[in-house]
């Protein structure tokens, strides 16, 4: 949308002044710029002369300069920074490419921790009212695809995003949020935990929003559009015939990118979005692996291909499983068994067994096949 200019300081916190007003569009701003010659100068006018460039209305007018006005920038920089945090604007050369083409890109940026742009990176977005069905899924998907090198894309929001972002960092891999408040908040607040791990992780956290504002409903569309403009494909894991994740598939299409959804019961309403999508032409999506083998030859060199002869056992520390996580250890360390013997030996119903075997799978502790679980021979414990 812009060629690459070099903005003076007084530019830059302009135009992060500017971007206080949430409903402000790129479109918008560059016709104003084109009218007034810069952000300091759009600061500078009334609501009246602003309006009657026809550009925007005078109530926006209005809310644009009161809003821009009330935000101090040299504290958004510097408390943005204290976070070890950056602010980009569309113009700078490590602002994302792929966000610069996008219908409406961000004006500005705010990115929290370690953002690598040429990692590749997969959205996988889902229902906030997940199903057990769902959070398998989301595990093994999001598993799969960090174990490959490809950095996960999602919102932090409750459900199938915390979900696949927990299995990332599991994993000690790296995995994007975009929100939709400031860097400086978290929403929802049960989720503080898994965003301080997640930048632990060499990840990082989004938002186009200034540092330290409020979710609000109309924020988390708007987002969509991020996640799915810094991703290569979208993954719907689950989602309503009218979910938000829903959403996020449309952008990624308009956006002329691929998007997988995982096939679920006909009866589950929380299959409907997904199977809908599936029968409109999106990707059935049954493993990372899917994914993997979609990626351009161009970026395959990128994907971590893991070779049984070329792993080095590591160890676990068994003081940080849980009880149960050690009795399973003790019960598989000589022989493999099923699903079935692990709810007989552990007196556990089906549903806990299933989710126990699955996350230390996830951990890497175990591997299985054919149905049976045996520990995995690359690690020690």
């Amino acid at each position: 949308m812009t060629t690459k200019m070099e903005l003076s300081q007084q530019e830059r916190l302009a135009r992060i002044q500017l971007n206080a007003f949430t409903y402000l569009r790129a479109d918008w701003f560059y016709k104003l710029i084109e009218v007034f010659g810069s952000a300091e100068n759009i600061l500078k006018q009334t609501p009246m002369a602003l309006a009657e460039s026809k550009i925007i209305s005078l109530d926006s007018a209005k809310n644009l300069l009161k809003e821009a006005k009330t935000l101090n920038p040299d504290e958004e920089i510097a408390k943005t920074e204290k976070v070890n945090g950056k602010i980009l604007l569309l113009e700078d050369e490590d602002y994302p490419e792929s966000l610069k083409t996008l219908k409406e890109p961000p004006l500005v940026l705010y990115i929290r921790g370690n953002f690598n742009p040429q990692a590749i990176k997969v959205a996988v977005v889902g229902t906030r009212k997940i199903t057990p069905y769902g959070k398998r899924c989301a595990d093994k998907i999001s598993a799969d695809l960090s174990c490959a090198g490809i950095v996960v894309v999602s919102g932090l929001a409750r459900g199938i995003d915390s979900t696949a972002q927990k299995a990332a960092v599991a994993l000690n891999k790296p995995t994007y949020s975009v929100v939709g408040t400031g860097i400086g908040r978290c929403y929802p607040a049960e989720n503080r935990k898994l965003a301080t791990e997640i930048l632990d992780n060499g990840g990082a956290i989004i938002s186009e929003l200034p540092f330290d504002k409020p979710p609000l409903p109309f924020h988390f569309p708007r987002r969509n559009r991020i996640i799915a403009g810094l991703s290569m494909f979208t993954a719907v894991i689950e989602g309503e015939e009218k979910s938000g994740a829903l959403i996020t598939a449309k952008l990624a299409l308009e956006q002329g990118k691929d998007v997988f959804a995982v096939p679920g019961p006909i009866d589950s309403l929380q299959s409907g979005g997904t199977n809908m999508l599936i029968r409109d032409g999106a990707t059935p999506l049954f493993s990372g692996q899917d994914i993997i083998d979609a990626i351009p030859m161009e970026f395959q060199k990128n994907i971590v291909v893991e070779d049984s002869k070329s792993k080095e056992e590591k160890s676990i520390n068994i003081a940080n499983l849980s009880d149960i996580e050690k009795q399973t250890l003790e019960l598989i360390a000589s022989s493999e068994l099923s699903l079935d013997d692990i709810v007989n030996k552990l007196n556990i119903n089906v549903s806990e067994a299933s989710t126990l075997l699955f996350n230390l799978e996830v951990k890497g502790i175990l591997a299985s096949k054919d149905g049976l679980y045996s520990k995995n021979k690359f690690f020690s414990y």
